[in-house]
């Protein structure tokens, strides 16, 4: 699983090449009517669903199938990578609440 992450500039699409992937989308624009409400769907190779993600709106996925291809398209406003500008919401953050298919995942360091 890859944590709910994001940025206050980029806009990014996004895609499944190959595989299946749980894919969530998180508000965290504070002036947003849907502040910290979030979304999900799947995506796959077969259904070739794209999404595109406003700045300010985070995103985190789980891989569902052995192998997948996630792909992002960003268009980015500044010089990358401004990770200190970058922000993160804990996977099962219980103010956001986020239901993943999964309870026990595989975790990055920075999404522990």
């Amino acid at each position: 699983m890859r944590g709910i992450h994001g940025d206050n500039k980029s806009w990014k699409l996004v895609t499944c090449l190959y595989g299946d992937i749980y894919f969530v989308m998180v508000d965290n624009r504070e002036s947003s009517d849907t502040f910290m409400r979030w979304e999900s769907m799947t995506l796959n190779d077969r259904n070739r669903k794209q999404v595109l993600l406003p700045p300010g709106v985070g995103n985190g996925f789980l891989v569902m199938s052995k192998y997948s291809v996630f792909h992002y398209k960003w268009s980015y406003d500044g010089e990358y990578p401004d990770v200190d500008q970058q922000f993160t919401i804990k996977w099962n953050d219980p103010i956001v609440g986020v239901e993943w298919p999964i309870d026990n995942p595989i975790l990055s360091r920075r999404d522990k």
